[in-house]
């Protein structure tokens, strides 16, 4: 299994960014495809998932801005992000894992399968 994650950038405040995660050895559409943000000097956290049967989830700092999309097809996840803010700088992680329930789908130690990491700075 590989995700390749794509699309990090600095922005201004307000700009916008999309970040791409590719996966292959793993069908997108049979596991949960979530993003991951890591700030210097702090935990890893929840930024939004998508589970395998489409369902939705964001955690609230990012509700209203940011949007994740999966491509089938395409086998790949996406994070829209709009309205940047300074506290969104960090390196945004992608990850999956097959048979997540809802509860766990934020638990960033629930996961087998990462990304290496793309960067977001957002500054003015």
């Amino acid at each position: 299994v590989q995700l390749q994650a794509s699309g990090g950038g600095s922005v201004q405040p307000g700009g916008s960014l999309r970040l791409s995660c590719a996966a292959s050895g793993i069908a997108s559409s049979r596991v949960a495809m979530t993003w991951f943000r890591q700030a210097p000097g702090k935990e890893r956290e929840f930024v939004a998932a998508v589970h395998w049967s489409g369902g939705k989830s964001y955690t609230d700092s990012v509700k209203g801005r940011f949007t994740i999309d999966r491509d089938i097809g395409k086998n790949t996840v996406y994070l829209q992000m709009n309205s940047l803010k300074p506290e969104d700088t960090a390196v945004y992680f992608c990850a999956a894992q097959a048979g997540l329930i809802t509860s766990t789908l934020r638990n960033h130690r629930a996961y087998s399968h990462w990304g290496q990491g793309t960067l977001v700075t957002v500054s003015s």
